[in-house]
């Protein structure tokens, strides 16, 4: 059974730095995208940044330059850090996964394309 089991939210003033981690078990499967979405109350779940099996990335406009994703494949934990944090990053963060490539997919992604969720974590930013 897969489980994703996000960590690392909190409180944060503006300009501050997090680093959310995401454990995955069992789940093994090449090929694969993880990523990470957020959802701010009254909004749609939207992506923040995934990264494949084949090393490629994708970050969501607002985030390029602040925000960096990145897998320890030897652990199997997925990072996102968050740098520069702005008030507009609060929201629940999510990680999810499943087996496909951003190649596969013309390089987009949503959070329509993967079936496997952690429970989230909680990012809150205050100026």
């Amino acid at each position: 059974q897969v489980q994703l089991v996000e960590s690392g939210g909190g409180s944060v003033q503006d300009g501050g730095s997090l680093r959310l981690s995401c454990v995955v078990f069992g789940y093994s499967y090449i090929p694969y995208c993880m990523g990470w979405f957020r959802q701010a109350p009254g909004k749609e779940r939207e992506g923040v940044a995934v990264i494949d099996s084949e090393g490629s990335t994708r970050y969501a406009d607002s985030v390029k330059g602040r925000f960096t994703i990145s897998k320890d494949n030897f652990k199997n934990i997925l990072y996102l850090q968050m740098n520069s944090l702005k008030p507009e990053d609060t929201a629940m963060y999510y990680c999810a996964v499943d087996s496909f490539t951003l190649s596969e997919y013309g390089g987009s992604w949503s959070p329509g394309d993967f079936g496997t969720w952690g429970q989230g974590t909680q990012v809150t930013v205050s100026s």
